[in-house]
């Protein structure tokens, strides 16, 4: 079985770290991404990936934000 190289496993302790620190709330999308050495949009498609919600909207923020009224 082959072993990674130091730098995957301290790219990889980043990015979990800077997952955890926003699902928990304590940093935004941005600031995360910045945490592990990634854009905003990149860092909310591989949080996603990873399984942690990017959006938490109630139902009612839900149905407002995709009602068709202006």
């Amino acid at each position: 079985m082959p072993t990674d190289p130091p730098e995957r496993f301290a790219a990889e302790a980043r990015f979990l770290l800077a997952l955890k620190l926003f699902e928990l709330g304590r940093v935004s999308s941005g600031k995360a991404g910045r945490l592990c050495g990634m854009g905003r949009v990149e860092f909310l498609l591989a949080a996603s990936r990873a399984g942690t919600p990017v959006v938490t909207l109630s139902t009612d923020e839900m149905a407002s934000e995709f009602s068709w009224d202006d």
